[in-house]
């Protein structure tokens, strides 16, 4: 470019020709610029922050393993957390997880700050337990730290035969309360990834347009 530039600007001051042909090839060189810039921030990866939380024994780990690598990994109770990074599309997901044992959930507020979007996750075949998850849930939901993050809902173990479908879940959850924020339920299996992906979809819309 600066050699073609050089060339165009030794010619005649005096040449309208001259002076009309640097004219547009500077022209085209500022347009060029212009949809490098757009290109960039098209296509630029963009990078969320994720919380993922749940229940103990929910599918976790399992979930997000499945997104990392495509298969099912063998997974022992979370003890702390696990943290990898989902590319999926034009979207950088730095995804955490967060155990969920009844010890440990006091500590999920360490984790609060800075997130865009929180993934809870349901054991759909644990009726016992929906009151518990449902409250789980609710107390996270009124913390300052997560007021503009959207919400995800897994009802995962879809494939088990006794598994509440996704409208009881809501139900269950008591989602619908929830008038003040964005969210949204999405049936999932986590050993095939049935659902997994459309969940991603889901959070990337979201965020950006919150954004």
């Amino acid at each position: 470019v600066s050699f073609s530039l050089s060339l165009s600007l030794s010619l005649s001051r005096s040449d309208p020709l001259a002076s009309s042909s640097k004219g547009s090839f500077i022209s085209r060189i500022k347009m060029g610029l212009s949809f490098a810039k757009l290109f960039s921030r098209l296509f630029a990866k963009k990078e969320m922050r994720i919380l993922m939380v749940g229940l103990d024994a929910a599918g976790k780990t399992t979930i997000l393993y499945k997104l990392k690598l495509g298969e099912i990994v063998t997974t022992i109770p979370t003890i702390g957390f696990n943290v990898e990074t989902v590319e999926y599309k034009n979207i950088s997901f730095t995804v955490w997880d967060v155990g969920g044992q009844d010890k440990i959930r006091p500590l999920w507020r360490h984790y609060f700050q800075n997130t865009q979007g929180l993934i809870f996750v349901v054991d759909s075949n644990d009726r016992d337990r929906v009151v518990e998850a449902r409250d789980e849930l609710h107390r996270m939901l009124n913390e300052d730290e997560l007021r503009d993050a959207v919400l995800l809902v897994f009802a995962n173990k879809q494939d088990l035969p006794n598994a509440m479908n996704a409208a009881e879940i809501t139900d269950k959850l008591g989602l619908h309360s929830l008038r003040q924020r964005h969210w949204y339920i999405q049936s999932t299996c986590a050993t095939t990834g049935e659902g997994l992906y459309e969940g991603l979809d889901w959070l990337s819309n979201n965020i950006a347009n919150k954004a």
